[in-house]
């Protein structure tokens, strides 16, 4: 198994990818949330001239956010700087787009996104609609070099649902699957293999692991000050989808734990209480997966932090890996939150384990 980090993307994040790449992460993964942190494009960027090595990943872009020829543009610009490291991870939208107030995006415009970019990386002339009417486009001058779309990239989508599963399968990518329940990822890698079966695939399906968490000292409590830093953030997920779906009338495809529901229910109570009325979702998803506000910090408890992150001892977290690699996770990669740049020296132990 390999392991890799992620990040709400800082605009000098080289310097983490950098650690990251001394540590021996094979990636590092770039979150894609305009909202809230810094462009993912021009953070690679900086990285991939600061390393020689690691892979480099969108983890991931959100294909509303922009058109498909420049995110095709950018890429082979990325894949210049840093041959055959380029990972493009792809979702259809959850923090980029909740902090915008919106749900996720169709999943056949984001397949049709997909064509598109793929074919002018293929350096193909595509027809596409742009403003409303049908438009051939195509890379013009990739025999100029100033780009790089022949040294191949490695496509990954971020597929939840079965239908996205299937699309993941026909397009023979790799799979990132976001989850803090050991049991229910190995399920779900069930359900992808499934399809990456029916699909008629015939070489070994790459299924990336995302998680938050903290590696506890023996005896340290779930809400440690350093446990709430490090893994509160995913925890104040369960919170943000709540309220989106309460006051917005978006999907929670997150069920609330009953031993939670006191506290989830007394956040959305407050969060009514969020301005602008139209827009709750601009103070809702303010450090999302970033840091938890202090608002909401009586809400994020120890049992929630526990159930909702990967936060546990060392040994503990161990078993916890070894059971996603034997279910046949290939890659374990783990968000590194704002501020707590020392936590990968953590995982750097974890990741030993397992060489």
């Amino acid at each position: 198994m390999e392991f890799g980090i992620a990040m709400a993307t800082d605009a000098t994040a080289w310097k983490l990818t950098a650690r990251a790449e001394e540590l021996g992460f094979r990636t590092a993964w770039f979150y894609d949330t305009q909202m809230l942190s810094a462009d993912c494009f021009v953070a690679m960027g900086a990285a991939a001239v600061k390393t020689s090595r690691i892979r480099l990943g969108t983890g991931v872009l959100i294909p509303s956010n922009r058109i498909a020829a420049v995110t095709a543009n950018a890429f082979a610009t990325l894949n210049k700087l840093a041959p055959g490291r380029v990972d493009i991870g792809i979702g259809t939208g959850f923090t980029g787009r909740r902090a915008m107030g919106l749900g996720a995006m169709k999943l056949k415009d984001f397949e049709e996104y997909i064509r598109v970019m793929l074919g002018l990386l293929a350096e193909e002339t595509v027809e596409t609609e742009i403003e409303g009417a049908r438009h051939k486009i195509r890379l013009l001058n990739p025999d100029l070099g100033l780009i790089d779309t022949r040294t191949p990239m490695r496509l990954h989508l971020a597929a939840a649902g079965p239908r996205a599963r299937a699309l993941t399968a026909r397009l023979g990518a790799g799979w990132i699957n976001f989850f803090s329940d050991v049991p229910a990822a190995v399920a779900m890698l069930g359900e992808m293999q499934q399809a990456w079966t029916a699909a008629g695939q015939a070489r070994a399906l790459e299924a990336t692991a995302f998680v938050l968490g903290c590696v506890l000292e023996e005896g340290e409590p779930c809400d440690s000050p350093r446990a709430m830093a490090q893994a509160g953030p995913r925890a104040a997920v369960l919170l943000h989808r709540a309220a989106d779906e309460a006051l917005s009338g978006l999907p929670n495809i997150s069920p609330v734990p009953e031993q939670c529901r006191a506290a989830v229910e007394g956040y959305v109570a407050l969060a009514r209480s969020f301005e602008p009325k139209d827009a709750p979702y601009l103070n809702n998803h303010r450090g999302h997966l970033m840091f938890v506000k202090p608002e909401e910090k009586p809400f994020v408890t120890a049992e929630m932090i526990r159930i909702s992150s990967f936060t546990a001892t060392e040994a503990e977290l161990k078993r916890r890996v070894g059971d996603l690699r034997d279910a046949g996770y290939t890659e374990f990669t783990v968000q590194i939150v704002p501020g707590q740049e020392a936590a990968i020296e953590d995982w750097g132990r974890i990741m030993r384990a397992f060489r």
